[in-house]
């Protein structure tokens, strides 16, 4: 059959790039297309806050009318309990206002948190694994977390702040100009200062902020390292080598939070004490002093410069300091934007059900950044029934195109096919209804045991679970926990590694699919588990089709086909004899094992490799029998 690089029906335009793909699958980017949703409430919480802070400056201006009024003669007493019952409406009307502003733009703020987080676990649910892979538990957690917090001041704050900002000014300016509108122009000196101040930082702190953002990333993922790993660490005696890791960590963002905000802040307390209430009283009581003594206005009518006087800065002075939490706001939108335009591996338009479970790769050359392929003109088959080994040393790739076939990421060039359909030309329920996986690192969440199992078939009877659950040797141990199969992982019920691991076994085995994928599924069990996780491989792999990722060359000895990777190109492949014999890297790698094992008195491994060799023979003769890692 002739080597075919085409791209399927099903296929992205460029699956290097993840361009391509429905149009449902668009999503906002910019911080208009984030707060679209939400954009009504947030402008009605705008207007009715720009409604209380004109209602908050009538008590102020009805000092000045009462000092008027009452230093007549004869004071007119309607004048008087007219004001003040203005003044009275005026304080129902701005509380009223600002309650109502307040509830609106938190409501806004809640339903954007709620739609932005549904939104991106819809979408990362349907991402590469490979991009979830490279950024990493703890800079998805930030974003999914911490970023959508961080908007909170640009959707419930920033646009009634800036409402309030302006109208109020604006309002108490205009009623001081008809006062004295010199006096006026001496009240407002402080603001363009303040402006060209606020400029600069804004200025400084624009190219710096996204600093902040990348160490508390990084701060993020030490935690994250930090908590998962601390078993492993105080095993060997780590723990101030882990703890040093965190801290330098910890410290990088300290560091650069003050390297970024301590310029700012230089120009925030010279900027900020123009517009200060004791500034701006100072000020006013100055130019009063000298207008009066100059005899431009009466006494009385300084009065409203020194109540008003406030309401021409404070709110101005409210949305400056408000200017880290809008740079912040920002930071975090364009992550939360970044994350949401994440393209999903596309769905068939048409999809097709694969003819059989051969596996073949023809011609894949796949890479997570398109200029740097990690896999190169990979050919490769997995004939039906048959155990396929792939070895090679670290960082050949093993794992990434073992990934290819449950579909973690699509090849930029070449095909994956399953049953000679290309997997992307297959839905993905359907391709996990033919292709199963077993990984060294299982994975459960934060749920019941049953649910956990029943993620690989939601149908599952207690029966099938229980049946499963004995097969992999756990039925003791499952029935020991608080709350049996109803115990929830992580919570109670706390599983060794070696028993976490029979447990995806166990979910795979419910799974019940034809092809199976395992990436060295003994890594984390214990030396007294591993005998129970091989037999619970013997029975999984019985009768599949089965791509196994081995790094103890002692396991896959017997099976049907050894691949050897090495840099992203098969090197060689063949029978464990024929490999050895022929003296090439899997030779080479074979002789390291050897030694290795036999300097911890690994001859009984060896013994047993040979042993599950002899049982990978067995079952080819449709015996049963204790077999290793592969079968």
């Amino acid at each position: 059959m002739p080597e075919q690089t085409a791209v399927p029906t099903g296929a992205p335009p460029d699956a290097a790039t993840g361009a391509g793909g429905s149009g449902d699958d668009a999503a906002p980017r910019t911080l208009g297309g984030l707060t679209a949703a939400v954009r009504p409430k947030v402008i009605a919480a705008s207007v009715l806050a720009g409604f209380a802070g004109l209602a908050s400056l009538v008590p102020f201006a009805a000092v000045y009318l009462l000092a008027v009024a009452l230093s007549e003669a004869e004071p007119d007493r309607g004048t008087v309990w007219t004001v003040v019952a203005v003044t009275i409406a005026a304080v129902v009307v701005r509380f009223l206002c600002h309650g109502a502003a307040v509830s609106l733009s938190h409501a806004a703020d809640m339903d954007l948190q709620l739609r932005l987080r549904r939104s991106m676990a819809e979408r990362l649910a349907r991402a590469p694994l490979g991009w979830l892979s490279e950024r990493g538990a703890g800079r998805l957690k930030s974003t999914l977390q911490d970023d959508v917090e961080d908007m909170h001041y640009l959707v419930a704050h920033a646009l009634p702040d800036f409402v309030v900002a302006v109208s109020t000014p604006l309002a108490a300016a205009v009623y001081l100009a008809f006062v004295d509108w010199r006096l006026t122009l001496v009240c407002l000196a402080g603001i363009p200062c303040y402006l060209v101040g606020y400029r600069v930082m804004m200025r400084v702190a624009g190219a710096r902020m996204g600093a902040i953002g990348a160490a508390m990333g990084r701060l993020n993922s030490a935690v994250v390292e930090f908590v998962q790993g601390i078993a492993v660490v105080k095993a060997f005696g780590q723990t101030q080598r882990a703890h040093s890791r965190f801290a330098a960590a910890a410290d990088d963002y300290l560091e650069t939070f003050s390297a970024v905000n301590r310029p700012i802040l230089r120009v925030q307390s010279v900027s900020t004490g123009i517009l200060s209430p004791a500034a701006t009283l100072l000020v006013v009581a100055l130019g009063g002093t000298v207008f009066v003594s100059q005899g431009w206005m009466p006494a009385i009518d300084v009065v409203p410069f020194l109540t008003l006087g406030l309401g021409l800065t404070s709110p101005v002075l409210a949305v400056g300091l408000a200017g880290n939490s809008l740079r912040s706001a920002r930071q975090a939108a364009g992550r939360v934007g970044e994350l949401l335009s994440v393209a999903p591996l596309p769905e068939p338009a048409e999809p097709k059900s694969p003819r059989g479970h051969r596996v073949e790769l023809r011609g894949v050359t796949f890479g997570y950044d398109a200029d740097a392929p990690v896999l190169h003109d990979v050919n490769m088959v997995l004939e039906e029934g048959t155990v396929t080994a792939l070895v090679g040393p670290s960082g050949a790739g093993k794992s990434t195109l073992a990934g290819l076939l449950p579909r973690f990421a699509d090849p930029q060039r070449g095909q994956v096919l399953l049953g000679g359909t290309d997997v992307r030309d297959i839905a993905a329920g359907e391709l996990y209804r033919h292709i199963g996986f077993v990984l060294q690192d299982a994975r459960f969440l934060r749920a019941s045991v049953a649910d956990n199992l029943r993620l690989a078939s939601p149908h599952a009877t207690d029966a099938d679970i229980a049946g499963v659950i004995r097969a992999v040797g756990l039925h003791e141990r499952i029935a020991a926990l608080p709350r049996g199969l109803d115990s929830v992982i992580g919570e109670d019920a706390l599983l060794s590694g070696g028993e976490a691991q029979r447990l995806s076994i166990a979910r795979a085995l419910l799974a019940d699919t034809p092809v199976l994928v395992l990436d060295e599924a003994t890594a984390y069990a214990d030396p007294e588990s591993e005998a129970v996780v091989q037999r619970a491989l013997s029975r999984l792999v019985a009768g599949r089709t089965v791509l196994v990722i081995a790094h103890r060359l002692g396991s896959i000895v017997g099976a049907d086909t050894i691949v050897v990777l090495d840099e992203g190109r098969i090197v060689e492949q063949g029978r464990h004899e024929a490999l050895v014999a022929a003296g090439g890297l899997y030779a080479s790698m074979w002789r390291t094992y050897q030694r290795h094992t036999e300097a911890a008195g690994g001859r009984a491994a060896i013994r047993a490799g040979d042993e599950r060799h002899d049982g990978l023979d067995g079952q080819r003769d449709g015996r049963n029998e204790q077999i290793g890692v592969t079968r």
